[in-house]
């Protein structure tokens, strides 16, 4: 009699956690939202998100929010990502301006749209909540290469590696390592304009925020870090001394690879537009530029100044 106890008590608790852990986590397969509430969210789409996104969803000026190319970039995050990149950076001329409650309307048009089915509960405005909801295992089709004779043009380097890390990584990182300092969201005075011309004329951080907004230059300081890392294993490309870039290094590739994650990750962290986040991945970018300045730019022995530079003799060799 306990024997069977035993064993029915651990079905019970099997199926309890079974049943938790289900109730835990929902795929938008399994109705997440409900009829009414994707009805309020067409009326927000309509009045701030059509204008860029098109009428039905399927892009203008904006990518769509429909489709192969859309769950391609979407269903590999928990629903929160999609619901906090709307909350955090959208409308595009207002970002911020949604509450989580319309965020999370304008998420149920969107699943209606995409033809996943409705429900008889609300999606919540919740943050913790939509991390509970993710995509099931979508078959997405993968466009089919075009068929051409011609081969795609070749780049070789047009600067040396000094010029690309002083013209495109230490600006670019000079924005993300302001924003310790510096709220990328709050307004630039007539103080800032007069420090910046104290300063020589020109800010890396506030260059262009006559024409775009603060953190849209976090943003894409942060993509460019992400996009120009693979410049620094471009074959061919030398030193400012003169010397091969050592492309095929383990270690310089290791830290090329490095420095792209590093970017990526202060670009998913700009798009929270919270400053404390960015502020705290600056230290990851930090440590990227440091692994592979320790090892092939600050050359260290008796009578060398690491932070000397004039010291470009022995650069880009260990």
């Amino acid at each position: 009699m306990s024997s069977f106890f035993g064993r029915f008590g651990v079905v019970i608790l099997l199926s309890s956690s079974m049943a938790f852990q289900a109730a835990q986590t929902q795929t938008v397969r399994q109705g997440v939202y409900a009829e009414s509430q994707a009805m309020r969210g067409q009326t927000i789409y309509k009045d701030r998100c059509a204008s860029c996104h098109g009428d039905g969803l399927a892009g203008r000026v904006g990518p769509a929010l429909m489709g192969d190319g859309f769950l391609t970039v979407w269903s590999k995050e928990p629903l929160s990502e999609l619901a906090a990149k709307i909350r955090n950076t959208m409308p595009q001329t207002e970002p911020g301006t949604l509450t989580w409650q319309q965020t999370a309307d304008v998420v149920a048009y969107i699943l209606q749209v995409g033809k996943f089915p409705a429900g008889r509960t609300e999606l919540r405005g919740d943050e913790q909540a939509l991390k509970e909801i993710t995509w099931p295992a979508i078959g997405v089709t993968q466009p089919k290469p075009t068929q051409t004779s011609a081969q795609a043009p070749s780049f070789p380097p047009a600067g040396n590696l000094a010029q690309v890390m002083r013209g495109i990584l230490f600006p670019s990182s000079n924005i993300i390592f302001t924003v310790q300092t510096v709220d990328p969201g709050g307004k630039k005075t007539a103080a800032d304009s007069a420090t910046t011309k104290q300063e020589g004329g020109f800010n890396w951080m506030l260059w262009g925020a006559d024409i775009y907004k603060g953190w849209e230059l976090v943003d894409y300081a942060a993509v460019a870090l992400a996009e120009s890392a693979p410049l620094m294993l471009t074959p061919g490309r030398r030193c400012e001394n003169g010397k091969p870039v050592p492309v095929n290094d383990p270690e310089w590739i290791k830290f090329s690879v490095e420095l792209a994650d590093a970017g990526k990750a202060a670009y998913k962290a700009s798009q929270s537009r919270n400053q404390e986040a960015v502020s705290d991945i600056s230290s990851v970018v930090a440590d990227a530029c440091l692994h592979c300045h320790q090892i092939y730019r600050d050359k260290r022995g008796p009578g060398l100044n690491p932070g000397d530079p004039s010291n470009k003799a022995g650069r880009c060799v260990k």
